[in-house]
Order: structure tokens, then sequence, then C-alpha cells
């Protein structure tokens, strides 16, 4: 394997097309301002190096990042890659994960707007993220230990699996489909309005007019804080620990709840039943 060590880089296209390299303790940036460091390469592994240039890793396969800094200045950093191994990186580049495929993160920090467009079988564990519009249109997602800040998250994403995370984000889970949110905290108003067969076991989930206009939606043994105007037009199935303050229309299915303020219940359509603890005893 080939070994660039300590150098700066800040041509442009500095490495194009290159195979199995290593980078070590390397810069890229200066006055050049070029752009597309890594693209069209293969087999990179990279390790304790700061970004400063646009474009750095476009068209690659099989890369190693490993205690990486890329800043706010290195814009769209990973596009159109796959096979993409990410550890202890600093990622606070705009845009900075877009249609790429078999990715994980591990222990890394993300401030990135746009962060995860369009991508395909990503993993994520023990990070954190404050970006908008978070993984629009993804498939094929794992986390696990991951905090993430922001609005508009996960959004038409689909087949994705969510563990101990805590999310602070509104309008999250917009039409998301065949998703799995267990033992996570997830607060922000309009959460996942419109999504299909979506399930969140033992959550807390807070804020304003939650799971409306859902089908195949479940909740298990999940508290619902701050929480009004609850399932309106949704299908759904849940126990729900502690109160709401009100649900209104649910379409169908059955919602357990152990106390809830007000019930609303003034469009026809609406047939869902509601279990209050009071009336199963």
């Amino acid at each position: 394997m080939k070994k660039y060590a300590n150098q700066t880089f800040d041509e442009e296209r500095a490495l194009y097309g290159e195979k199995d390299i290593l980078v070590e303790n390397c810069r890229f940036d200066g006055p050049a301002d070029g752009e597309s460091a890594f693209k069209e390469g293969q087999n990179i592994t990279v390790k304790n190096t700061y970004f400063n240039l646009r474009y750095p890793f476009w068209h690659d396969e099989k890369l190693v990042i490993k205690n990486c800094e890329i800043t706010s200045n290195c814009q769209a950093a990973f596009w159109y890659s796959q096979n993409i191994r990410i550890n202890d990186t600093r990622m606070h580049g705009i845009r900075a994960l877009r249609e790429c495929s078999n990715v994980e993160i591990t222990g890394s920090d993300i401030v990135s707007s746009e962060f995860g467009w369009s991508v395909s079988g990503v993993t994520m564990k023990d990070s954190s993220a404050e970006s908008e519009y978070f993984m629009l249109r993804s498939e094929k997602l794992r986390f696990e230990n991951v905090r993430l800040k922001g609005k508009y998250a996960f959004q038409y994403i689909s087949d994705s699996i969510f563990e101990n995370c805590n999310f602070d984000t509104e309008d999250a889970f917009w039409h998301a489909k065949n998703v799995i949110v267990r033992n996570s905290v997830i607060k922000g108003a309009c959460l996942a309005w419109y999504c299909r067969n979506v399930t969140f076991e033992n959550c807390t989930i807070t804020g304003t007019q939650p799971l409306c206009y859902c089908r195949g939606l479940k909740l298990v043994n999940c508290r619902m804080i701050d929480a009004d105007l609850c399932f309106e037009r949704s299908e759904v199935d849940a126990t729900i620990i502690g109160s709401v303050i009100s649900i209104k229309n649910p379409l169908s299915g059955t919602i357990y709840v152990d106390g809830v303020q007000e019930i609303i219940m003034n469009d026809p359509a609406g047939r869902g039943i509601i279990t209050t603890q009071q009336t199963k005893s």
C-alpha cells in the first residue's frame, strides 16, 4: 500500500484515481483551493487528516476514515461512493453524505445540513448529529445510541431500525415506511405524519399533534408528554403509559392509555376505540 504522510495538498484532484493508498497526518487545504482530492479512487485509508476543501470523496469504492476533521468549508464530502467506514471523525461540512451505500459511522460528530440524502445501508453508532432534513429519502438505516438535534429528520425513509437514540427534531419520520424505533426519546412537534407500518416500542414521545394520518401504526408501552390532538385520522394500535392531553378522531384500532384529558370524536370516519385505565377496570 502506497503511503502519503505529513503532506499538504491544495491542488485540483490531488490524488485523483489513486488505489490502495494510506494517507496519514496530512492536510487538504491551501491557496490553490483545489476540489475533488480523492475522486474515482479505490481502497483508501485516511487517518488523522484535516479536510478544508470541497468535494473530497466522490465516486470512490472502499474508504476507511479514522480520526479526521472535515470542516464547514468542506462541502459535499462523500457523494456517489460505497463501502465506507468512518470512525471518530468530525464531519462539519454541508451535504456531507449523499447517494452512498454500505456506510458505517461510529464515534463521530456531525454538523451538516442535508446530511445523508438518498443513502442505503447506513449504520450509525455512538455518534451525535446536528442537521436539517437528516437522512432524507434513505433506506436500511440502523442507528444505535445516536443523539440528533435539528428539523425534518428521517422523512421518506424506509426499512430502518433505531435503538437507544435521542432525537430532538420536529416533523420527524414524515412518510416513513417499515420503521421500528425502540427504547428511544423523540422530541418535536408533528411526529411521523403520513407514515406507514411504523412501530414505537418503549419510547418517550414529546410534542404537539403527534402521529396523524398514519397507517399500520403501533405504540408499545410508550409515554407521551405534552401530546395533544394525537392520532388524527390514523389507523393505530397503542398502549400508552401515563396520560395524554387529547386524542382526536383515530380512524381505527384500539388505544389503551392510562388517562386522557379530552377525547375529540367529531368525524364520522373516526371509529378507533379509546380505552382508559378506568374503563378497563
